[in-house]
């Protein structure tokens, strides 16, 4: 909410008639939470959670001695009840981001069942739309051609939740679904709610979290969770979607079948920036672990899928193909052969998939005759479709064959690419090593760069013996070697350069890869070198290190062997974090205009790799947006970007908001791919207005860092930071980023200002950058930037977001935990959010914030009196924690579940 002036008048909580369910159901589900709290923690409990729930609520509505008595009640709990306290706010927290995505799911559906309204950037909506604009079908079908997609999936910062509590979660969505049956009896729907119960209870009696701390293994499962129980059974009915939708839409193409646009990649097993368990080891027991899960998967459907083709061959025929092909395979595999029942020998797509599901299991055990790639079993599940569909077979079976082979085609033996990334110094340090060249690190990038495109020329090799670390290098990309070998090439993702300064950087992989021998002696390194650009001033200068790096014969010669691609990964986090919001999306929006024209220039293809957070304060929020709001060429079919631990449950969660989720994406790459939005005649002059923003808006952001030390001293006491950096695989310093050792991560940063309720770095420093530009141009040219310019709109809409959220009166409870600094920084942070909240106001033409985006806004006021009470219980308990000397216990374990519980209600952590 919005700084002192956010009194929340809970009549004013608006419900549509169309959100009508949604009501009821966050009713409904908040009477059961009630119960459970009574039930299993004791009427105590129940009474200390509706008292502060009652005081909250009065807080906001203008009763200022309510805080005092909340105050009172949360500083005389001790640390296992204060635990049971955010436990019973964080299972309403859960309970309501729930019911919302199950509300989302049925509002799908009602547009789905509307023909004349489809649902905004839905597939219909996409293709009627680009039909109107005189497209025809074959555009469409060549620009699918040429579309890739791809989500990769990274590990949460603070919490993995266990399968076990994920699939309770699931089983409580799938019983609201239930429910949305108009013709339940009342003792079926009596029954449903006693299932929710029966899943909200058992939860209850599980522990939450993992007392000794997130594993790499941890984040792999939870990760591997929504790749293997969501996204698996999803991906089939994306492509079916999009397919209805171009049969409605083009008739003409009613038998297209689309290609595979979307796959999906991970961070989590090959991220070796700041994480020394990620081993050339833990990549291939990464790799292992999919490949196990892949097969089972494929094993368990090929079992369901003989049980289900019963064709008789007395009754209806088979090719010839199936039945040579059956043949052979029980000659291979006689014990599978042999255990077939007699009456099944005269079935034969049946005896034909108990074969091919016996050598899928060869594959697993590592046995004879195994897969040797996902096409082998793409090729004999084709054999099934190609008979069905000569011998009567269309409906009966092609579409769950047709099902089958989409999932094998998306995610063939490893489920999800894995990304290998290392920082860029750990390269330079060991490149000087190897070629014993005294001052290397010293030396600067172009001098480094013509040393290394000798080396390659010469194909020198190291000099002398390799310490450890060095001979740890060169194993990754050894492994690489092996797991693309034995999982596939499309195993392994780009080989991602963190903190990439120039191009020697980039030619350092490419020389150790040859010298880690992967690929033969001689050939193209068969690794797609992909540098990420982080800080603001890296990101200033990405155009010019790639126009360099492409103007290198060697590199060039590199790339010619990949395809002529390119993947430049733009890091929002850091850059967000130098400069401030405004300045971190124009340089990004620039740097990627540049990148466009330099890649034209030299006849290559362009993915940029977007390396989103999950907040405003790291470019999140709406993908579709983020892709509109793209410069023209950015996009051109490709895209690639992060997807931040914290966020998968929102966005990929349920497998009907996976499809969604997905539907926008795509529906937003088609747009801009076929259609790409025509230059406004005023777009020079906005741009020229935008310049002046970002300079403005990064001058205020860095003088309240003007004093950097002192300012990380005031954040490290006014925001949990400290909490923060004991929980999660990883360290949470950015020694690569800053010579000192008190500074956080970006993902960190960002966190821990929205734990304070602040969210400083989603919105500091605009109220400056668009004063400036007012007082130059005038109001009106603004208005206009923001109706007209869509990268303008995207931006002021994402920031009034993160203002709703904040709450000004909460974030100065933390301030002041930081002692004499709160009075020298809190201040201008309260002058700069006042101000930045009326000009967003004046820009926007509305009244308050969020007036355009009633389903936001309502769901801030739903849980904003809910999160107060655990925002204030973290106060007391840093307060405790601190002044005991931040030691292991009870009270920490307090604080992780307050961390947890906010992080829940605030939808986002960093």
């Amino acid at each position: 909410m919005s700084s002192s002036t956010s009194r929340t008048i809970r009549a004013n909580i608006y419900f549509a008639e169309k959100d009508r369910a949604l009501r009821e159901d966050v009713h409904r589900l908040g009477e059961l939470v009630g119960e459970l709290v009574r039930e299993q923690g004791g009427e105590a409990l129940f009474d200390l959670v509706e008292t502060a729930r009652k005081l909250a609520i009065a807080h906001r509505e203008g009763d200022d001695a309510a805080y005092g008595e909340l105050k009172q009640l949360l500083a005389a709990l001790a640390p296992s009840t204060a635990r049971d306290f955010i436990r019973a706010f964080s299972t309403y927290f859960q309970m309501v981001n729930m019911a919302e995505k199950v509300h989302r799911i049925r509002r799908r559906r009602a547009y789905l069942r509307d023909a004349n309204a489809p649902q905004p950037f839905g597939f219909v909506d996409i293709l009627q739309r680009l039909k109107a604009q005189g497209v025809d079908g074959d555009e469409i079908e060549r620009a699918l051609d040429g579309i890739h997609i791809q989500p990769v999936f990274m590990a949460h910062p603070t919490e993995v939740t266990r399968r076990t509590l994920l699939r309770k979660e699931h089983k409580i969505a799938r019983h609201l679904v239930e429910m949305m049956d108009p013709y339940l009896t009342p003792h079926e729907l009596e029954a449903t709610l006693g299932q929710i119960r029966q899943e909200m209870t058992t939860g209850w009696q599980t522990v939450e979290g993992l007392d000794e701390g997130i594993s790499l293994r941890d984040e792999a499962e939870h990760v591997l969770f929504f790749l293997t129980d969501v996204l698996y059974r999803m991906v089939p009915p994306l492509y079916e979607s999009l397919e209805s939708a171009l049969k409605s839409t083009f008739p003409e193409h009613a038998g297209l079948r689309v290609p595979i646009i979307v796959q999906f990649g991970t961070w989590v097993g090959g991220d070796m920036d700041g994480n020394p368990h990620v081993t050339p080891k833990s990549i291939r027991q990464t790799l292992a672990r999919q490949r196990s899960l892949a097969l089972d998967l494929y094993y368990r459907e090929c079992v369901e899928l003989a049980a289900h083709l019963s064709q008789s061959v007395s009754r209806v025929g088979v090719s010839e193909e199936i039945l040579h092909r059956t043949r052979e395979y029980a000659g291979h595999f006689p014990e599978a052969a042999a255990s077939l029942p007699v009456r099944h020998r005269q079935m034969p797509y049946r005896a034909y998939l108990r074969l091919v599901a016996a050598r899928i299991k060869a594959t697993y055990d590592d046995h004879a005759f195994p897969y040797e790639s996902p096409s082998e079993l793409e090729a004999d599940l084709e054999l099934i479709a190609d008979s069905l569909r000569a011998n009567k077979g269309r409906h009966a079976g092609l579409f769950a064959v047709r099902r089958l082979l989409r999932r094998v085609r998306t995610f063939g033996f490893y489920i999800a690419t894995v990304d290998i990334r290392q920082n860029a110094l750990v390269h330079r340090r060991v490149i000087g090593e190897a070629l014993q060249e005294g001052g290397w690190l010293e030396a600067d990038d172009e001098q480094r760069a013509r040393r290394l495109e000798q080396a390659l020329e010469r194909r020198e090799s190291p000099v002398g013996a390799l310490s450890s670390d060095a001979r740890r290098t060169l194993a990754v990309f050894q492994t690489i070697a092996h797991c693309r070998r034995k999982y596939g090439r499309e195993s392994i993702g780009p080989y991602i350069v963190s903190m990439a300064r120039g191009p020697d950087d980039v030619l350092s992989v490419l020389l150790l890869a040859k010298w880690g021998h992967l690929g033969p002696k001689g050939e193209a390194v068969p690794l797609d070198i992909a540098p990420l650009f982080e800080t603001g001033e890296d990101v200033e200068r990405a155009p010019k290190i790639m126009e360099r790096l492409l103007e290198d014969k060697l590199y060039r010669e590199h790339l010619r062997a990949r395809g002529d691609r390119q993947i430049v990964m733009l890091g929002y986090s850091d850059s967000y974090r130098d400069g401030g919001i405004a300045a971190a999306r124009w340089s990004l929006q620039k740097a990627q205009q540049e990148l466009v024209e330099v890649m034209a220039r030299h006849g290559v293809a362009l993915t940029v790799f977007h390396g989103r957070g999950g907040t405003v304060a790291r470019s999140g929020g709406a993908q579709h947006d983020a892709v509109l709001a793209a410069p023209r060429g950015a996009i051109a079919g490709r895209l690639r970007m992060t997807e931040q631990g914290e966020n998968i449950n929102t966005k990929y969660g349920l497998r009907g908001i996976a499809l969604r989720t997905l539907e926008q994406t795509v529906s937003a790459v088609l747009l801009v791919t076929v259609r790409p939005p025509a230059a406004h005649p005023a777009e020079q002059r906005w741009q020229s207005i935008m310049e002046e923003i970002a300079v403005a808006s990064r001058s205020a952001y860095q003088g309240l860092l003007s004093d950097p030390d002192d300012f990380i001293e005031y954040f490290r006491a006014a925001t949990p930071i400290d909490v923060i950096e004991r929980i999660g695989s990883r360290s949470e310093r950015a020694e690569h980023v800053s010579d000192s050792l008190t500074e956080p991560r970006a993902a960190p940063w960002v966190f821990a200002w929205t734990q304070s309720r602040c969210l400083l770095p989603s919105w500091y420093g605009v109220a400056t950058g668009l004063k400036a530009a007012i007082d130059a141009h005038g109001e009106d040219v603004l208005v206009e930037m923001f109706e007209q310019w869509h990268f303008f709109r995207v931006l002021l809409s994402d920031v009034s977001s993160a203002l709703a959220k904040a709450d000004l009166d909460i974030a100065a409870r933390y301030s002041r935990l930081a002692g004499e600094r709160h009075d020298k920084f809190f201040p201008e942070i309260r002058r700069e959010f006042r101000g930045c909240v009326d000009l967003i106001l004046r820009l926007t033409r509305q009244n308050e914030l969020l007036e355009a985006s009633r389903t936001l806004r309502r769901a801030i006021r739903l849980r904003s009196p809910y999160v107060d009470p655990m925002s204030y219980l973290q106060v007391d308990l840093l307060e405790r924690w601190r002044s005991s000397g931040r030691p292991d216990g009870t009270v920490l374990q307090a604080l992780t579940a307050s961390i947890n519980g906010i992080a829940h209600a605030m939808q986002g952590t960093g």
